[in-house]
């Protein structure tokens, strides 16, 4: 039985429309012809899975790929093109359920973010103060976002739509070049993004629209134990990038002094 065999069937049954009714009346075919789709003893030709897809409003990649039993359709949240379901999970106490997104295979988040096995072979944690919404944690990486360093997670909210964003927010980016990478916005653009580390030792760039995957809007944090949050705020590290960089560009200037002196 495929995969796509039990999803017509669960939605037809669904909807509580009989093999025949669902073949003659929506579809246009015979009841003969359907009952071996359902049975899996044959493939349904593209102008029926547009049928199908257009009626149950769910994608031809969902029903050939998703088992969507799974998944109780009026919980979950789909992508707008459609192309996975992010199922909405919740503890016996109602609470969600954030998935994390390992350290050490953060770049297989890129090749697994549509594949719901991958997802469900996520670990979970649950936090009672977020509601309303899909979450899920990223590793931080670097030291573009203090407080965030190596060993702390982003929890992030899913962000629906570009036209969503806010300027001075920050988000999650997952992105076709640059894997997750997480940005203060600063401006959106008619076919990009400017995006702003917090410390200015690095400079804004611009994100393509068309190289954007997914956005997680900034919700909480979850930190190492050796975290020292009263010795970072007592330092002043953008200042200390700022004064770094401040050198690097006189040295560069001096360099450039003396070639031009010799040439």
């Amino acid at each position: 039985m495929s995969t796509f065999a039990d999803n017509i069937r669960f939605l037809r049954v669904k909807r509580g429309l009989s093999q025949h009714a669902f073949a003659n009346d929506i579809l246009i075919i015979s009841r003969d012809r359907y009952s071996k789709y359902e049975s899996g003893r044959s493939e349904a030709p593209y102008e029926v899975l547009i049928k199908i897809s257009k009626y149950f409003n769910i994608s031809i990649d969902l029903l050939l790929t998703v088992d969507i039993r799974k998944y109780p359709l009026e919980d979950i949240l789909k992508l707008p093109d459609n192309r996975i379901v992010l199922p909405v999970v919740v503890d016996q106490l109602g609470n969600n359920s954030i998935e994390i997104v390992p350290q050490k295979a953060s770049m297989g988040y890129l090749s697994g973010y549509s594949d719901p096995e991958y997802i469900e072979s996520l670990q979970r944690i649950t936090l009672p103060f977020l509601t309303n919404g899909k979450y899920r944690a990223f590793p931080a990486q670097g030291d573009s976002m203090p407080p965030f360093k190596d060993g702390s997670y982003i929890i992030g909210k899913y962000v629906e739509n570009i036209d969503d964003l806010k300027p001075n927010k920050s988000y999650v980016f997952v992105t076709l070049n640059d894997g997750i990478s997480y940005k203060r916005l600063k401006t959106k653009k008619k076919k990009s993004i400017t995006v702003v580390s917090d410390n200015s030792f690095y400079e804004p760039y611009d994100i393509p629209l068309s190289e954007i995957i997914e956005i997680w809007q900034y919700a909480s944090g979850i930190f190492p134990q050796d975290f020292d949050s009263i010795n970072f705020e007592n330092y002043d590290l953008q200042e200390v990038f700022s004064e770094l960089r401040n050198t690097i560009t006189e040295l560069e200037n001096k360099v450039l002094a003396i070639k031009n002196q010799t040439m």
